[in-house]
């Protein structure tokens, strides 16, 4: 890893850790960078979740030590999400990385529309049942397991629409995140596609990001950064798709 290479993952964690604080879909930008920095796809999606879990790690922290408590009523959102991230995880780990690339830069369009149109919390409907609220956290943890990008976007629109308030939702969006990462990560590792050295630089951005996310969120920068963040994904996009 050149110094170079060390910048660009510094700069691109900070940058996600910042768009996940404010927004959501860090992930869309940092596993290409780690790709562009040399790192093959299956680990580059391994290495990723190293800093996903510091980020997430510190968040569910600040959650509790402000009064909300994620783990509250959030059981039949916790357990299929925990089954689908480790089907989803061992099941993405087994494609060649030439293969997860060309997927991941298609998945990167949806992303960006996410991004754009980010969901909104839905008022006035009725929550949905429990066993539709299993099966659509089944599916979001099989996502979550094998990508972890976009996922925080289509958890917290799926958390209100099972009837949770934003304040819980985002508890329980950050908790579910580092859930999900914890279960992944080791299956990531059992299957050599962790490089450490990028991935703790690629964690250390992810921390700071998460810091200034906050800041920036208090003062309106939430628009400045998803205009960055919309323009870096679509160039990677293209450059994994194979478009230039």
């Amino acid at each position: 890893m050149t110094m170079w290479e060390a910048l660009l993952l510094v700069v691109g964690g900070l940058a996600a850790g910042i768009i996940n604080t404010m927004a959501g879909g860090g992930s869309a930008l940092t596993v290409p960078l780690l790709v562009l920095a040399g790192v093959p796809g299956n680990q580059a999606n391994g290495s990723n979740r190293v800093g996903v879990l510091t980020a997430s790690g510190a968040a569910v922290a600040a959650f509790r030590r402000s009064g909300v408590d994620g783990l509250t009523g959030a059981t039949p959102v916790l357990a299929p999400t925990v089954v689908g991230s480790l089907i989803g995880s061992f099941g993405i780990s087994q494609i060649a990385d030439d293969t997860f690339e060309t997927i991941f830069g298609y998945l990167l369009i949806p992303i960006i529309i996410l991004t754009i149109f980010k969901p909104k919390p839905a008022e006035g409907t009725e929550p949905w049942s429990v066993l539709v609220t299993m099966a659509v956290f089944f599916c979001i943890g099989l996502y979550g397991g094998a990508f972890q990008a976009g996922v925080g976007l289509v958890m917290l629109a799926a958390l209100t629409r099972a009837g949770f308030d934003l304040v819980t939702a985002n508890s329980v969006k950050v908790l579910i995140n580092l859930i999900v990462t914890v279960i992944a990560l080791p299956v990531f590792i059992l299957q050599g596609n962790v490089v450490w050295a990028p991935a703790l630089v690629l964690a250390a951005g992810f921390l700071a990001g998460g810091w200034f996310g906050a800041k920036l969120a208090v003062k309106g920068g939430e628009k400045l950064v998803r205009i960055f963040m919309i323009g870096a994904a679509l160039y990677l996009a293209g450059r994994l798709i194979g478009i230039w």
